[in-house]
């Protein structure tokens, strides 16, 4: 498997040489056209490189994708809204799941290339992620997650 690439995606690029082959993407001046069922299956694949001991602590949590992220916040590629681990205690029950929104289109507009969507959908995955464990921005800065 090349470097970055889940099985999925690996499958899809060696059909079309990239995931933007022609069967599933079109260079469209500067965004990457990407369908939203393939952007999805990104999205799981980023999910799916969770190691083991992680993913059976997520607890209470949803992620979806979205087109687009609220009106002035263009420039968010996801977002956490929820309760972190680190501060639910007793009184944590009840509760509606906390919610990781990925956002399609300000990560296609800044990606250009296939490879680079992968990437990115990766690395935003992870920072929402690491966010429901209770890291904050600074301290994902400081590991390169920024």
């Amino acid at each position: 498997m090349r470097a970055g690439l889940t099985r999925r995606a690996e499958v899809r690029a060696s059909i079309g040489e990239s995931v933007a082959g022609p069967d599933s993407a079109v260079q469209n001046g500067a965004v990457l056209q990407i369908s939203d069922a393939e952007f999805d299956d990104l999205v799981a694949d980023a999910l799916d490189l969770l190691p083991d001991k992680l993913a059976e602590v997520l607890n209470n949590v949803v992620v979806v994708v979205e087109a687009d992220p609220p009106p002035g916040e263009e420039h968010l590629l996801g977002v956490y809204d929820g309760i972190p681990l680190t501060e639910r205690d007793r009184w944590y029950t009840g509760v509606l799941p906390d919610r990781i929104s990925i956002f399609r289109q300000p990560l296609l507009r800044m990606c250009s290339s296939a490879e680079e969507v992968v990437e990115q959908v990766r690395i935003t995955v992870l920072h929402e992620i690491a966010h429901h464990f209770g890291i904050s921005d600074e301290r994902l800065e400081e590991l390169g997650y920024d």
